[in-house]
């Protein structure tokens, strides 16, 4: 009996027409080797009938040679750099179409004019505040009257960069000229955005004649300044501004290498740049108030300032002088890595890291006076960005933001330029001394003080390569310069304080109770360097009078140096010579309170109370304790003084040499910072977050310091 199948079997109507079916499925294996007419369809009618299975085969593929796997590479790779490109068309379609509506858009109206609707929002500058007028009292309604935000509104500029700096690729001679150069095919967004500058440009000109093919043009012209300075505005006179020009060209700008004296005229500065202008005559009446109480112009030129700063928060940033401006507030503020900050975006957005490596490249290259100084402008303003920001990083314990190294390799081409600053010799060892100090710290710092063999051989080697750069630099110096000259004076200081912040990098957390023989060899060869560097300044009266144009950095390096020799006498009184510790200390102190810089001081003063009190030595001159010797410097923070019962033996003000005449009370030692009080004198290694964790916090309510005097804070 034969099976029956389970399905009925098609029709031959069924088939379409004209169906010519492939070769391998024309026919069945039984009617193939029968050479019979099959039907094309399984099963087939003549299978059916004769009971026997109907197979219908197709024909083997040929088999495919494997690939190799160079090939499988090359194809992923092609794949993804396809997907790259086809993200890249997206992106610049869609940048192309806002274009394209934004210039299809009528032009904007002015944004200031003349004739403005006082109930509108307002778009100019806002007027500084003064402190006292901040808060004023409820109105009669009983709703609160709260003061206007600060700063000033952002300028309405097109866009941020107007081609300051060139890329620093330069375009091939056989490029076409209407076509984009292949600087930018590595920087897709970089050749959408001048795109869009040239849409801006040309929607702000009308034009009736019909569009053509034009060459290239070069870069438009940097907008003129959005803010007047305050000679303009009235609040300085020309005289008094002259004069505070004058007193920061005799010392700031060896403090902060930033300026060419021969280029950065006051009429230079007023006409290019009313931020930084003004910034100058904050500094420099700082300066000229000493001591003393702080003048009206020191409050309107820093109000001014710090209201065009604030502007660039927000909007673009069009001219490399904003970044002096910007670096100028943050060089002379304790509270300085934040402005520092937005200070080297301001300068990467602008494009000033490129301006050295354009140098090295297009040496012999003509160019116009203009963009060659251009160049060196923004060259000096990048290097002295890129010392003062990393410097700050480790002065504090904050992390390095910026890690590019490739910026400042050619930093000595700007020795040999013909545009060179007298001052250029020192911001490039400076910028040589970071890069350093930086390798040092990223060996050292993940080590947490686990000190072997590895670690003081590094250290060994590390004041070798300290002195080598001392000699290199030195010898650059006295090309110029005699062995007096201030800027060498600032490099030997430098040069031992580098040394003793290696030694405290590296023995950071170690246990000096127990500590081996080569550790404390590093220590007192540590306590050498902070003494050599206490005498490189004491003995110099030049480097003493130029102190009172010193930064917060400078200041830092000359009291961390006094505070690390009266640890060393805590912890080996036996072995250092305790009189000429505190005598070098003490004449310190006295040099830093002459230049208002009393944070520093009165800090070095405690430690010396403390260390006399501890070894039983009685200050020069004191008698028996009077409630004039109890006195509060008003300056002071409310927090850190007053008599408290649950405070052991406070330090009167007249241990710290310091009476006042009113507002009784005591020190509090609860107020020394940690890496000051007893039970951490043993700790000679630098603290975790820096020279904050190591000088008193003055009362002070932006930075500045100067808003409580007689004594303010370094600013």
């Amino acid at each position: 009996m034969s099976a029956t199948p389970s399905q009925e079997v098609p029709p031959a109507s069924q088939i379409p027409p004209g169906h010519i079916p492939k070769r391998g499925a024309r026919a069945c294996t039984a009617c193939r080797k029968g050479k019979n007419r099959c039907e094309g369809e399984a099963p087939c009618r003549r299978c059916q009938l004769s009971g026997i299975p109907c197979v219908f085969e197709k024909p083997e593929k040929k088999n495919a040679q494997p690939m190799a796997n160079g090939s499988i590479e090359r194809l992923s790779r092609l794949e993804g750099q396809y997907l790259v490109m086809q993200s890249q068309m997206i992106g610049m379609q869609s940048m192309l179409e806002r274009i394209l509506q934004a210039v299809q858009q009528p032009p904007p109206m002015p944004m200031y004019n003349q004739a403005r609707d006082p109930n509108a929002p307002m778009m100019g500058p806002l007027p500084p505040m003064r402190a006292p007028d901040m808060y004023e009292p409820p109105s009669p309604h009983g709703s609160k009257v709260f003061p206007p935000l600060p700063g000033f509104a952002p300028p309405p500029h097109k866009y941020a960069t107007y081609g300051i700096v060139p890329s620093t690729a330069p375009s091939s001679d056989d490029e076409d000229e209407d076509t984009l150069p292949r600087s930018t095919l590595n920087a897709p967004i970089e050749a959408l955005q001048g795109l869009a500058n040239a849409a801006a440009e040309a929607a702000a000109v009308p034009s009736t004649s019909p569009p053509r093919v034009k060459k290239r043009k070069k870069v438009e012209p940097t907008p003129r300044n959005a803010f007047p300075h305050v000679v303009e505005k009235g609040l300085v006179s020309d005289a008094e501004a002259r004069e505070l020009y004058h007193i920061f060209f005799s010392g700031c700008h060896i403090f902060i290498p930033l300026f060419d004296p021969s280029y950065d005229t006051y009429e230079g500065l007023l006409e290019r740049t009313p931020w930084t202008f003004d910034a100058i005559l904050a500094v420099a009446s700082k300066i000229r108030a000493g001591t003393g109480p702080l003048p009206p112009t020191f409050y309107r030129t820093l109000e001014e300032a710090q209201g065009i700063a604030r502007s660039t928060l927000f909007g673009p940033v069009v001219r490399k002088e904003a970044v002096q401006g910007m670096l100028l507030l943050a060089a002379w503020s304790t509270n300085g890595w934040l402005p520092s900050g937005h200070a080297m975006r301001m300068a990467l957005d602008l494009g000033l890291h490129r301006a050295l490596e354009k140098l090295a490249e297009d040496v012999g290259k003509k160019r116009t006076e203009e963009e060659e100084r251009n160049l060196v402008v923004s060259a000096r303003i990048w290097l002295c960005l890129y010392w003062f920001d990393h410097q700050m990083s480790l002065g504090t314990g904050r992390p390095i933001v910026l890690r590019d190294e490739l910026s400042i390799r050619h930093c000595r081409l700007l020795l040999k330029h013909p545009m060179a600053s007298p001052t250029d010799v020192r911001l490039v060892s400076q910028v040589e001394l970071i890069a350093q100090k930086t390798q040092i710290y990223e060996t050292l710092s993940p080590l947490n003080g686990q000190v072997n063999h590895n670690t003081l051989a590094f250290i060994r080697r590390a004041n070798v390569a300290l002195d080598k750069w001392w000699q290199d630099c030195d010898e650059l110096h006295r090309q110029a310069m005699d062995d007096e000259a201030l800027p060498r004076k600032i490099l030997t200081g430098e040069l031992y304080y580098a040394k003793l912040w290696l030694v405290c990098v590296a023995l950071r957390g170690v246990s000096w109770e127990k500590m081996p023989f080569e550790q404390r060899e590093l220590a007192f060869q540590a306590k050498d360097a902070a003494s050599s560097c206490l005498s490189n300044l004491l003995n110099s009266p030049t480097y003493r009078a130029a102190l009172r144009y010193a930064v917060h950095d400078s200041l830092v390096t000359a009291a961390f140096s006094g505070l690390f020799l009266l640890k060393m006498a805590n912890l080996f009184p036996a072995e250092v010579d305790l009189t000429a510790i505190t005598a070098q200390v003490e004449q310190l102190a006295q040099v830093l309170s002459d230049v208002a810089a009393e944070r520093y001081a009165l800090t070095l003063r405690i430690m010396i109370a403390n260390l006399r009190r501890k070894m039983g030595i009685m200050p020069p001159g004191m008698g028996p304790s009077t409630d004039s010797a109890m006195m509060v410097p008003p300056f002071m923070d409310p927090s850190l003084v007053g008599p408290s019962p649950h405070q052991q033996q406070p330090i009167t003000l007249e241990e710290l040499g310091m009476p006042w005449p009113n507002d009784r009370g005591l020190f509090s030692p609860s107020a020394i910072p940690l890496w000051l009080q007893e039970q951490n004198l043993n700790d000679l290694g630098l603290p975790i977050n820096g020279s904050d964790g190591v000088f008193l916090q003055m009362a002070s309510n932006n930075g500045w310091g100067g808003d409580f005097p007689p004594m303010p804070e370094a600013w």
